[in-house]
């Protein structure tokens, strides 16, 4: 039996909770979308491959936290926070670290994730890239 799509997106957290780069990846299918708060869109395993791993070394310690989920059909929805620390140097400053309420949406295909889209207000993240960028 086929995983559901709430156990395709748990699956998920758990690889990007490890940093599991591959693992991330195996759960995407080829043509795999990534919407981002915004609603920008980047698209491709190999495309978020590259993506998720620019991102962990920005955020070492990243990781996501569920406290609740649901699922309907072919799409499950988590709810909880985000959070990490912006490396700089390296280092992992507690200044530069950063937690956000968060909303994943996951919308899962035959054997993989279609679409993985995340409702999160980055205001916070953006400030501190900033602050170090200037």
């Amino acid at each position: 039996m086929q995983p559901g799509p709430l156990a395709r997106a748990e699956a998920l957290v758990r690889a990007i909770n490890g940093h599991q780069v591959d693992a991330v990846a195996a759960l995407m299918t080829a043509d795999h979308a990534f919407v981002d708060s915004d609603g920008a869109e980047i698209r491709g395993r190999e495309r978020m491959r590259a993506g998720w791993a620019h991102y962990f070394r920005m955020f070492p310690d990243y990781q996501i936290r569920v406290e609740e989920s649901y699922w309907r059909g072919q799409v499950a929805v988590l709810v909880g926070a985000a959070e990490g620390t912006y490396a700089v140097g390296g280092k992992l400053l507690a200044e530069n670290h950063w937690s956000v309420p968060a909303v994943w949406r996951a919308l899962a295909g035959d054997d993989a994730l279609l679409e993985w889209r995340v409702y999160v207000n980055v205001e916070p993240i953006v400030k501190i890239i900033a602050k170090h960028r200037n």
